[in-house]
Protein backbone atom coordinates (compact mmCIF):
# COMPACT_ATOMS: atom_id res chain seq x y z
CA UNK A 1 0.00 0.00 0.00
CA UNK A 2 1.38 3.73 -1.19
CA UNK A 3 1.80 6.00 1.63
CA UNK A 4 -1.26 8.56 1.61
CA UNK A 5 0.91 11.14 2.52
CA UNK A 6 4.98 11.32 1.38
CA UNK A 7 7.77 14.17 2.19
CA UNK A 8 11.14 13.79 1.05
CA UNK A 9 13.85 16.28 1.76
CA UNK A 10 11.51 18.84 2.94
CA UNK A 11 12.98 22.14 3.41
CA UNK A 12 11.23 25.44 4.42
CA UNK A 13 11.79 28.64 6.68
CA UNK A 14 10.74 32.42 7.55
CA UNK A 15 12.73 35.30 5.80
CA UNK A 16 15.64 33.80 4.55
CA UNK A 17 16.17 31.48 7.37
CA UNK A 18 15.85 28.07 7.67
CA UNK A 19 13.86 25.30 9.64
CA UNK A 20 12.95 22.49 8.24
CA UNK A 21 16.60 21.24 7.03
CA UNK A 22 15.76 17.81 4.86
CA UNK A 23 12.43 16.45 6.52
CA UNK A 24 11.64 12.84 5.39
CA UNK A 25 8.20 11.36 6.59
CA UNK A 26 5.79 8.83 5.21
CA UNK A 27 1.97 8.44 6.45
CA UNK A 28 -0.52 5.70 5.71
CA UNK A 29 -4.25 6.14 5.32
CA UNK A 30 -5.86 6.04 8.26
CA UNK A 31 -2.91 6.00 10.58
CA UNK A 32 -2.11 8.64 13.64
CA UNK A 33 1.43 9.64 13.89
CA UNK A 34 2.69 11.84 17.50
CA UNK A 35 5.57 14.19 15.91
CA UNK A 36 6.98 15.03 19.38
CA UNK A 37 10.46 17.11 19.86
CA UNK A 38 11.99 20.23 22.11
CA UNK A 39 10.47 24.05 21.53
CA UNK A 40 11.73 25.35 18.67
CA UNK A 41 12.58 22.06 16.74
CA UNK A 42 10.39 22.98 13.50
CA UNK A 43 7.08 20.48 14.43
CA UNK A 44 4.39 23.68 13.39
CA UNK A 45 6.37 24.65 10.67
CA UNK A 46 6.19 21.38 9.57
CA UNK A 47 2.30 21.54 9.92
CA UNK A 48 2.50 25.23 8.36
CA UNK A 49 4.58 23.96 5.20
CA UNK A 50 2.33 20.95 4.63
CA UNK A 51 -0.82 23.49 4.63
CA UNK A 52 1.13 25.47 1.85
CA UNK A 53 1.43 28.50 4.99
CA UNK A 54 4.61 28.34 4.95
CA UNK A 55 6.37 28.24 0.98
CA UNK A 56 8.75 25.40 0.53
CA UNK A 57 11.93 25.95 -0.56
CA UNK A 58 13.49 22.69 -1.73
CA UNK A 59 12.00 19.01 -1.24
CA UNK A 60 8.48 17.09 -2.27
CA UNK A 61 5.38 16.49 -0.76
CA UNK A 62 2.76 13.56 -2.43
CA UNK A 63 -0.26 13.23 -1.40
CA UNK A 64 -2.02 9.75 -2.17
CA UNK A 65 0.50 9.57 -5.22
CA UNK A 66 0.10 13.19 -6.63
CA UNK A 67 1.92 16.34 -5.94
CA UNK A 68 0.74 18.28 -2.85
CA UNK A 69 -0.75 21.73 -4.39
CA UNK A 70 0.73 24.63 -3.17
CA UNK A 71 -1.58 26.96 -2.46
CA UNK A 72 -4.12 26.56 0.72
CA UNK A 73 -7.19 26.54 -0.31
CA UNK A 74 -6.12 23.64 -3.00
CA UNK A 75 -4.75 22.05 -0.38
CA UNK A 76 -7.61 21.60 1.79
CA UNK A 77 -9.60 20.58 -1.26
CA UNK A 78 -7.19 17.74 -2.18
CA UNK A 79 -8.52 16.15 1.14
CA UNK A 80 -5.82 18.13 3.63
CA UNK A 81 -7.85 20.18 7.08
CA UNK A 82 -5.80 21.96 9.53
CA UNK A 83 -6.03 22.53 13.77
CA UNK A 84 -4.08 25.26 13.68
CA UNK A 85 -1.98 25.89 17.24
CA UNK A 86 -4.46 28.39 19.05
CA UNK A 87 -7.50 27.73 17.37
CA UNK A 88 -8.10 30.20 15.37
CA UNK A 89 -11.52 30.60 15.42
CA UNK A 90 -12.99 34.27 14.22
CA UNK A 91 -14.51 35.82 17.30
CA UNK A 92 -17.69 37.60 16.07
CA UNK A 93 -18.68 34.76 14.04
CA UNK A 94 -21.30 32.35 16.03
CA UNK A 95 -20.92 28.37 16.04
CA UNK A 96 -23.38 28.05 13.56
CA UNK A 97 -21.48 30.37 11.01
CA UNK A 98 -18.23 28.72 11.66
CA UNK A 99 -20.34 25.09 10.34
CA UNK A 100 -21.73 26.73 7.99
CA UNK A 101 -18.51 27.80 6.33
CA UNK A 102 -16.84 25.13 6.71
CA UNK A 103 -18.76 22.75 4.70
CA UNK A 104 -19.06 25.63 1.82
CA UNK A 105 -16.58 23.59 -0.53
CA UNK A 106 -16.92 20.40 1.26
CA UNK A 107 -16.26 17.08 0.16
CA UNK A 108 -18.83 14.33 0.31
CA UNK A 109 -18.31 12.19 3.31
CA UNK A 110 -19.44 11.00 6.36
CA UNK A 111 -18.69 14.40 8.63
CA UNK A 112 -21.67 16.63 8.78
CA UNK A 113 -23.23 19.25 10.40
CA UNK A 114 -25.64 16.40 12.14
CA UNK A 115 -22.89 13.72 12.78
CA UNK A 116 -19.72 16.41 14.45
CA UNK A 117 -22.49 17.96 16.62
CA UNK A 118 -23.42 14.55 17.71
CA UNK A 119 -19.84 13.99 18.19
CA UNK A 120 -19.31 17.50 19.83
CA UNK A 121 -22.72 17.89 21.71
CA UNK A 122 -20.99 20.92 23.69
CA UNK A 123 -20.93 23.15 20.32
CA UNK A 124 -24.65 22.20 19.73
CA UNK A 125 -25.59 23.79 23.11
CA UNK A 126 -23.84 27.01 21.65
CA UNK A 127 -24.67 26.88 18.16
CA UNK A 128 -25.99 30.65 18.33
CA UNK A 129 -23.17 32.32 20.40
CA UNK A 130 -20.40 33.67 19.44
CA UNK A 131 -16.84 32.18 19.04
CA UNK A 132 -15.33 34.73 21.01
CA UNK A 133 -17.40 33.79 23.92
CA UNK A 134 -16.78 30.20 23.97
CA UNK A 135 -14.14 28.90 26.39
CA UNK A 136 -10.91 27.31 25.53
CA UNK A 137 -12.02 23.31 24.98
CA UNK A 138 -15.25 24.90 22.91
CA UNK A 139 -12.64 26.88 20.73
CA UNK A 140 -10.78 23.77 20.30
CA UNK A 141 -13.63 21.91 19.64
CA UNK A 142 -15.24 24.26 17.15
CA UNK A 143 -11.48 24.32 15.23
CA UNK A 144 -11.98 20.47 15.03
CA UNK A 145 -15.41 20.55 14.19
CA UNK A 146 -14.45 23.20 11.06
CA UNK A 147 -11.90 20.73 10.44
CA UNK A 148 -13.78 17.95 9.84
CA UNK A 149 -16.69 19.22 8.36
CA UNK A 150 -14.60 19.23 5.04
CA UNK A 151 -14.15 15.45 4.87
CA UNK A 152 -10.39 15.06 4.81
CA UNK A 153 -8.13 12.26 4.43
CA UNK A 154 -5.25 13.77 6.77
CA UNK A 155 -5.74 16.12 9.23
CA UNK A 156 -3.29 18.41 10.99
CA UNK A 157 -3.54 18.88 14.28
CA UNK A 158 -0.73 21.04 16.07
CA UNK A 159 -0.83 21.33 19.68
CA UNK A 160 -4.88 20.77 20.22
CA UNK A 161 -3.85 20.33 24.08
CA UNK A 162 -2.53 23.75 24.23
CA UNK A 163 -3.71 25.33 27.68
CA UNK A 164 -7.17 22.78 28.00
CA UNK A 165 -8.37 20.85 31.27
CA UNK A 166 -8.04 17.42 31.57
CA UNK A 167 -11.36 16.67 30.64
CA UNK A 168 -11.19 18.66 27.37
CA UNK A 169 -7.85 16.81 26.72
CA UNK A 170 -10.26 13.42 27.20
CA UNK A 171 -12.82 14.96 24.85
CA UNK A 172 -10.50 15.47 22.07
CA UNK A 173 -8.81 11.55 22.54
CA UNK A 174 -12.33 10.88 21.66
CA UNK A 175 -12.87 12.39 18.55
CA UNK A 176 -9.07 11.45 17.20
CA UNK A 177 -10.31 7.87 18.18
CA UNK A 178 -13.23 8.39 15.67
CA UNK A 179 -11.27 10.21 13.38
CA UNK A 180 -9.41 6.58 12.78
CA UNK A 181 -12.39 4.88 13.03
CA UNK A 182 -13.40 6.59 10.03
CA UNK A 183 -9.94 6.13 8.16
CA UNK A 184 -8.91 9.50 8.65
CA UNK A 185 -4.77 9.91 9.08
CA UNK A 186 -4.05 11.97 11.50
CA UNK A 187 -0.46 14.21 12.27
CA UNK A 188 -0.93 15.14 15.22
CA UNK A 189 1.96 17.89 16.98
CA UNK A 190 1.82 17.76 20.61
CA UNK A 191 3.92 18.03 23.99
CA UNK A 192 0.99 15.88 26.18
CA UNK A 193 2.86 12.80 26.63
CA UNK A 194 -0.13 11.29 27.69
CA UNK A 195 -2.76 12.44 24.79
CA UNK A 196 -0.02 11.32 22.25
CA UNK A 197 0.74 7.66 23.64
CA UNK A 198 -3.31 7.29 23.77
CA UNK A 199 -4.11 7.69 20.44
CA UNK A 200 -0.81 7.43 18.71
CA UNK A 201 0.02 4.79 16.02
CA UNK A 202 3.75 5.32 16.26
CA UNK A 203 6.05 8.30 17.43
CA UNK A 204 8.56 10.33 15.59
CA UNK A 205 10.86 12.74 16.88
CA UNK A 206 12.31 16.02 15.23
CA UNK A 207 15.34 17.88 16.13
CA UNK A 208 17.05 20.88 14.57
CA UNK A 209 14.74 20.99 11.23
CA UNK A 210 14.94 16.96 10.74
CA UNK A 211 13.45 13.71 12.00
CA UNK A 212 16.08 11.77 14.28
CA UNK A 213 13.77 9.04 15.48
CA UNK A 214 10.71 6.98 14.69
CA UNK A 215 9.15 3.96 16.26
CA UNK A 216 5.93 2.27 17.16
CA UNK A 217 4.53 3.70 20.28
CA UNK A 218 4.60 0.90 22.99
CA UNK A 219 8.62 0.78 21.47
CA UNK A 220 8.74 4.80 22.38
CA UNK A 221 6.97 4.09 25.58
CA UNK A 222 9.10 1.05 27.23
CA UNK A 223 12.71 3.07 26.29
CA UNK A 224 13.17 6.16 28.59
CA UNK A 225 16.45 6.50 28.05
CA UNK A 226 15.36 7.46 24.15
CA UNK A 227 12.87 9.87 25.19
CA UNK A 228 14.84 11.19 27.85
CA UNK A 229 18.03 11.84 24.90
CA UNK A 230 15.64 13.11 22.45
CA UNK A 231 13.04 15.11 24.80
CA UNK A 232 14.36 15.79 28.22
CA UNK A 233 11.66 13.64 29.76
CA UNK A 234 12.53 10.73 31.77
Amino acid sequence: MNPLLEVHQLRSGYAGSTVLDGVDLTLNAGATLGLLGRNGVGKSTLIMTLMGLVPMSSGTVRLDGSPMPHRPHKIARAGVALVPQGRRVWPPLTVGEHLKLATRHAQPGTWTTKTVLELLPRLAERIRQPAGSLSGGEQQMLAIARALLTNPRLVLLDEPSDGLAPAIIESIMDVIHRMRTEGVAVLLVEQDLHLAFSVCDEIAVMDRGVIVHRTDTESFRSDPTTAHRLLGVA
